[in-house]
């Protein structure tokens, strides 16, 4: 019998899973991502957390025939390797990835992409009609999208495709972007962006009433969703982030008229009801192209590993097709 693997490397946590020919997960591993000193320690976890999910199979990894990575970025992508990550420290400025997993499993079929193609490429996997077009959009501590645009994973150049978080939303660009630049999506409506957000529409208007602890340095997106219904800024902000997320949502529709649009990350999958309902209710209002679906993902934080093991089942494409060829 032959094997399949996937790895899932973000900024804190490296996971690894073995599946069968029919996708059928048999071995999982999970650690912690090393903090450095370079970025060869970080292979080296990557392939320790391999070698530890091949254990949990009860297989070498030389039975591994392929295997899908999903990565934080940003990548080059020639050379199979992150470079420069922006959420590991500055001594960190190169992490080799499809070279040492192809040495270690013996294999030259190994899929490289950033963790929102992983992402889409799972729910394409998974999805009852394996569409042909089709978004997956995390709303997490960053803004970010995979996309499949008739049948074709759009990876980029340089791995760097669906970078949607950057793109401007706020032409006034009243906030900075964690890259530098102003008006960004990400700016706004990320979990790392919903406090700076919270405090300008303070700052807007002052007799809007609070209880946020907008003071404390331990003041986080958290709080404002758990305040939702209880206090007027919250309140607020949440219809704000409303807003800017339809318009975000409603440009990618625009721009690739996918048929799903599919959405996970810690901020959208914790509060759908406060996220993904009301991008529901006004996207529809601000399409030209047909209105997809608008879903949660069902995958929760285990969507960029299951996309990276769909990855390496499809040839990097999630197509079940591949899974008969």
């Amino acid at each position: 019998m032959v094997y399949y693997a996937g790895v899932d490397l973000g900024a804190t946590n490296v996971r690894a899973a073995i599946a069968t020919d029919d996708g059928t997960t048999i071995g999982v591993s999970r650690n912690a991502t090393p903090r450095g000193p370079t970025g060869i320690d970080v292979t080296e976890g990557v392939l320790r957390t391999l070698r530890e999910a091949c254990g949990d199979a009860g297989v070498t990894p030389e039975n591994v025939v392929a295997a899908g990575i999903g990565s934080i970025g940003p990548f080059d992508l020639a050379e199979g390797a992150v470079i420069d990550p922006a959420n590991l420290p500055d001594s960190i400025d190169r992490i080799p990835l499809t070279g040492p997993i192809e040495k270690l499993l013996q294999t030259d079929e190994v899929h490289l992409h950033n963790d929102t193609t992983a992402g889409v490429i799972g729910e394409r996997f998974h999805a009852d009609r394996n569409p042909d077009d089709m978004v997956y959009i995390t709303i997490s501590s960053g803004v970010g999208a995979g996309v499949c645009c008739d049948g074709e994973i759009l990876d980029g150049w340089d791995g760097n495709a669906g970078e949607v978080g950057h793109c401007i939303v706020d032409p006034r660009g009243r906030l900075t972007c964690g890259c530098g630049h102003d008006g960004h999506w990400e700016a706004y409506c990320s979990g790392n962006g919903i406090p700076d957000f919270a405090q300008l529409l303070a700052d807007d208007d002052p007799t809007i009433a609070t209880d946020l602890p907008l003071e404390s340095p331990d003041f986080t997106a958290k709080d404002v969703f758990e305040f939702a219904g209880e206090d007027e800024l919250a309140d607020y902000v949440i219809d704000q982030l409303a807003h800017w997320n339809a318009i975000g949502v409603t440009n990618v529709i625009q721009s690739f008229a996918p048929i799903v649009v599919s959405f996970g990350g810690a901020v959208a999958l914790h509060n759908e009801e406060l996220v993904v309902d009301p991008i529901r209710e006004r996207v529809s209002k601000m399409l030209l192209n047909n209105v997809p679906e608008i879903r949660v993902t069902d995958h929760g934080d285990d969507v960029v590993l299951e996309g990276a093991v769909a990855s390496a089942l499809t040839k990097g494409t999630g197509d079940r097709r591949y899974l008969d060829a």
